[in-house]
């Protein structure tokens, strides 16, 4: 009996093992921007909250001026969901059209392109080029990709990151009960961000959060008390960058 129980949490073991080993896979993702002066990998490493978030990296001048979008995730990218609404919170099986302004916007303000329905989050009229997107990756990744900027210029690399109906004790189910866009999101997205210098070249610089986004994706405003913020801050452990 003893031998089988003992056979038993071996087994077990090593199936944790083993799927342990499979979560901290990496795999690679390269995006093409229209024009590359400077080489740029980014490194994603999964946190213990880590479950297919949604994500957008970009670029920045020191002022906060938006430059260009680096990569992101397929379906809010294109504005099209593997399975689409027909209505307001009723699914259907094919794919189709959905609007989820509190996921990155934060990012998509900054972008600014306003879709047809009035939203900046990309619609299939104002989607993000394929080049630029890709499928949400089930494990840590590296972004291979590149910059307009030229190295010997400062600039400021973000990324914005959200994890669909993550609630916590304060961002709660019942917060705003009428607000559909506040439901599909309950953490706001999280905004991390690392300037880059000329002498950085081959550095490895961390990106860290610098605030959270509007609850319900209403505004673009940064909002820098994270205090409220806790598991969403465990979707990814590491964020960092390399200028190659």
């Amino acid at each position: 009996m003893k031998t089988i129980i003992f056979t038993m949490f071996i087994s077990v073991l090593l199936s944790c093992t083993s799927q342990q080993k499979l979560d901290s896979k990496t795999e690679t993702i390269s995006t093409r921007p229209e024009l590359i002066n400077t080489k740029l990998s980014i490194e994603f490493t999964i946190g213990k909250a880590h479950n297919y978030p949604t994500f957008a990296v970009w670029i920045e001048d020191l002022e906060g001026n938006y430059i260009e979008t680096l990569y992101v995730t397929q379906y809010i990218a294109s504005g099209t969901f593997l399975h689409g609404e027909s209505q307001q919170g009723k699914w259907k099986a094919q794919p189709g059209n959905v609007r989820r302004p509190a996921a990155l916007p934060y990012w998509s303000h900054k972008r600014n392109v306003k879709a047809p329905d009035g939203l900046y989050t990309p619609s299939p009229e104002t989607a993000i080029p394929d080049a630029l997107t890709g499928a949400t990756p089930k494990a840590g990744f590296s972004l291979k990709t590149g910059s307009k900027v030229n190295s010997g210029e400062m600039f400021r690399v973000l990324a914005e990151v959200n994890q669909p109906w993550d609630s916590n004790d304060y961002w709660t189910n019942d917060k705003y009960p009428e607000d559909f866009n506040y439901n599909t999101s309950l953490q706001p997205a999280l905004v991390y961000a690392v300037t880059v210098s000329p002498g950085d070249s081959g550095k490895q610089l961390f990106l860290n959060p610098i605030g959270h986004s509007h609850y319900s994706g209403k505004t673009g405003e940064l909002f820098t008390d994270i205090s409220t913020i806790t598991t969403a801050r465990d979707i990814f452990s590491k964020i960092s960058v390399r200028v190659e």
